[in-house]
């Protein structure tokens, strides 16, 4: 039997989460025991655990409620509640996903206490260094043993910073999830009465920290709106930005944060999703929505070839045509991630 830590602290990750955790448990709890972390980075309910009731993910065994504060205070606090609790469980490998302070703090612990570690949705680049996620998903990757990679530009990236050993193109875990989805509309109908819209995520700290930023990119979006309804569900910083900068919301709807299959509901049924979330932009892209990414860069390339997704001050034009040959592998990623697991321990 492999025990495995997985270290869960942030929307993406639930999701991504529940596709490995759902197939350990229905197909190899006899050769896997999974112990379930939640670090409390988002603890908001809409942010957190309706995804645990919505997915079926199995409920976390600690919570560490550690949320607030700075990067560094964070990922402190983080690491020494991770510590103990990888000293009471003893596992054979510590999960982590993504590129969150979760990730980054149960890559430490773990490389510290000399336990592999597995990273799924390695490989990933920005270029951006002042993007915390960038430094979290790459110091990450550098301490791996597994490293899954959901596309092999990924794999390309990796491999030009000198790491090749224990590097898997898996495909990934997310597209798994969406091919899940069965697309309903009740309750789009209830929030937009019918009308056409523009489906809207901004959360980033870069985009919120600096009230002309935060108007501009709003201002935009309203611009390429062309008077149709936006959508909003909101994050709690985002939320803090409007109030603080008085920010006028004329043509915006704000909801409260979506749970997975109405997220991908929306997503599906809009016109067009403008975003600075990495997850969102990916989400779009799997359902067909031509989507407008609020940054200078992106770390999911792929998602631009084709003209399906493009960056806001690019002026490229969107084209509602997908591109036939699918980058992020064919919906079983969980599969094959497990499989290799399994290959590696046993």
């Amino acid at each position: 039997m492999i025990k495995i830590c997985t270290v869960l602290g942030a929307r993406p990750q639930f999701i991504k989460a529940a596709a490995i955790s759902k197939l350990i448990q229905n197909q190899y709890k006899s050769q896997i025991e999974e112990v379930m972390i939640h670090t409390g980075q988002h603890f908001d309910f809409n942010m957190s655990d309706i995804f645990f009731q919505e997915l079926q993910i199995p409920h976390p065994k600690y919570h560490l409620d550690v949320h607030g504060g700075s990067h560094a205070q964070m990922t402190s606090r983080m690491m020494m509640k991770l510590e103990e609790v990888f000293s009471n469980e003893s596992p054979n490998a510590v999960l982590v996903y993504g590129d969150t302070n979760s990730t980054l703090a149960g890559a430490l612990v773990a490389s510290q206490m000399n336990i592999p570690l597995i990273h799924i949705e390695a490989g990933l680049r920005s270029q951006n260094w002042k993007m915390p996620e960038e430094r979290n998903r790459v110091l990450t990757d550098h301490m791996s043993d597994l490293l899954f990679c959901p596309t092999q530009k990924a794999v390309d990236h990796l491999k030009n910073e000198g790491i090749s050993q224990g590097v898997f193109f898996s495909g990934d875990v997310m597209l798994d999830m969406a091919k899940q989805v069965e697309i309903k509309t009740e309750n789009i109908l209830k929030i937009t009465n019918g009308e056409p819209y523009v489906f809207m995520t901004i959360h980033r700290a870069e985009n919120c920290a600096n009230s002309k930023v935060f108007h501009e990119m709003i201002d935009w979006i309203k611009e390429v709106a062309q008077n149709r309804l936006i959508i909003w569900p909101i994050h709690p910083r985002s939320k803090q930005a409007i109030t603080q900068y008085q920010t006028d919301m004329t043509g915006i709807k704000l909801i409260e944060p979506l749970g997975y299959f109405d997220m991908i509901s929306f997503l599906y049924e809009a016109d067009l999703v403008c975003t600075d979330s990495g997850g969102v932009q990916k989400e779009a892209f799997f359902v067909n929505t031509p989507c407008i990414t609020m940054r200078s860069e992106t770390e999911w390339e792929e998602t631009l070839v084709g003209g399906m997704n493009r960056l806001w001050q690019s002026n490229l034009p969107l084209l509602n045509v997908q591109s036939t040959s699918h980058p992020f592998g064919n919906g079983e990623a969980s599969h094959e991630i497990i499989k290799e697991i399994l290959r590696y321990f046993v």
